[in-house]
């Protein structure tokens, strides 16, 4: 890539999460970004040690990525660079070394890449946003993460601090929730708010896509979750959602922070089905099982400040939902559209007798089988209305918001139209 001639600007993505991991905010908005801007998308720092250290499934992500170039071409326009530095990357003291030494290979990187640096975006708190000087900076803040700085197992101080400095040292602070708008006032530093998204074009052939070769085909309509299996959910809802009978699929990775042994009993029973973490281009045919999407978060600090795609992505493959009362989930349903197509409820009584109503009302239609067309097709239709009303958040609206805030320090222009999000 050394002799690439130049051409158009780079945007530099420090990401908090893996490329080929758990698709978030991260991939989604790297990925839109790039179909208007190249961007170099930048992963947590990777030590040679970390697949051998740790025996859980992201350790085989990482481990994948270790055995690719530390940067290559994903597809034309989006580049991805894996930092790899020395062990201990993150221990208190290591750490500053760690984002010197990142900070030296994105510069490396770039310059191998050939094409100038026109702007950097972090969604993380370490220092990295000068990485690349005299370039408009945005701080993108996707989740509160002094209040989860026990699930990142981080201390919270430093979280803080950092969060702080780098807030006030972008030229941009932006923000994925009005809860973490209110937190940065709080600070007297000003952010703007750009809700995560979906990518409703994905989930357009959801109803015919082939069925999941590792999921039985259920005898009457399932709900299910698809994302990270972690502390952040709220188990006793999936185990009400069990106990009621109902057919439940889990799709994603089980994290640490999920109780192993309440998790194996839930898997355990005769109706619920876990895959376990499947790659994000395969998530239509998951979704195409079931007919209620949940989204059961705890409702603590750190999910109060969150914005679950999920719930979007739900939405958009024209299936129920029924999440938990997060203040992201009340943006959503502030206009009366909104409000129709998601359900919220956050005792175990309440959530699971809204789930099998969802169900209720899919079986009482004929549709024994989600993706049946005389339930699914028409604009009119709940799955229609479902679609339409996420396509309103489609990542494109989100992608040209943030090139429109960089725009207004000098920033990447976007190439079409500053479009609304359709709120």
């Amino acid at each position: 890539m050394a002799g690439r001639a130049a051409g158009p600007c780079v945007i530099v993505f420090f990401a908090g999460s893996a490329y080929d991991g758990v698709a978030g905010t991260d991939r989604h908005l790297a990925d839109e970004l790039s179909r208007q801007r190249p961007v170099l998308y930048v992963e947590p720092p990777c030590s040679v040690l970390t697949p051998l250290l740790r025996a859980r499934p992201v350790a085989a992500i990482r481990a994948s990525s270790m055995r690719s170039p530390a940067l290559r071409e994903e597809r034309p326009g989006l580049w991805r660079l894996v930092p790899r530095v020395l062990p201990g990357a993150q221990r208190p003291g290591m750490h500053h070394v760690t984002t010197r030494w990142t900070r030296a290979k994105v510069r490396r990187a770039a310059a191998r890449i050939g094409q100038p640096v026109t702007a950097a975006i972090a969604t993380v708190s370490e220092d990295l946003l000068d990485a690349v000087a005299g370039v408009p900076t945005m701080y993108f803040v996707t989740d509160d993460g002094a209040a989860g700085a026990e699930l990142l197992g981080l201390p919270r101080r430093r979280l803080l601090a950092a969060e702080r400095r780098q807030a006030e040292a972008a030229d941009v602070l932006a923000v994925v929730s009005p809860v973490l708008r209110e937190r940065f006032a709080a600070m007297g530093l000003d952010a703007a708010v750009v809700p995560n998204g979906c990518s409703p074009d994905a989930y357009e052939g959801v109803d015919e896509a082939p069925w999941p070769d590792d999921v039985p085909r259920f005898d009457r309509p399932a709900a299910g979750f698809v994302g990270n299996l972690n502390g952040r959910l709220d188990l006793d809802l999936l185990e009400g959602v069990a106990d009621a009978g109902h057919p439940l699929l889990l799709v994603g990775p089980r994290q640490p922070s999920c109780p192993a042994e309440r998790f194996a009993a839930l898997t355990a029973r005769p109706n619920v089905v876990w895959t376990g973490m499947r790659p994000h281009t395969e998530l239509p045919r998951y979704l195409r099982a079931i007919t209620v999407g949940l989204t059961p978060y705890v409702l603590n600090d750190f999910n109060r400040a969150s914005f679950p795609l999920k719930t979007l992505e739900y939405l958009a493959a024209g299936r129920a939902v029924v999440s938990t009362a997060l203040p992201a989930t009340d943006w959503l349903r502030e206009d009366a559209e909104g409000a129709a197509l998601i359900r919220v409820e956050s005792s175990r009584e309440a959530f699971v007798k809204a789930v099998g109503d969802e169900l209720a009302a899919a079986a009482e239609s004929g549709n024994t089988e989600p993706g049946k067309p005389e339930q699914n097709k028409g604009e009119h239709s709940m799955a229609g209305r479902r679609r339409a009303y996420a396509a309103r958040h489609d990542w494109k609206h989100r992608a040209r918001e943030i090139a429109g805030l960089l725009d207004q320090v000098g920033g990447p222009r976007d190439s079409g139209d500053q479009a609304r999000s359709g709120r």
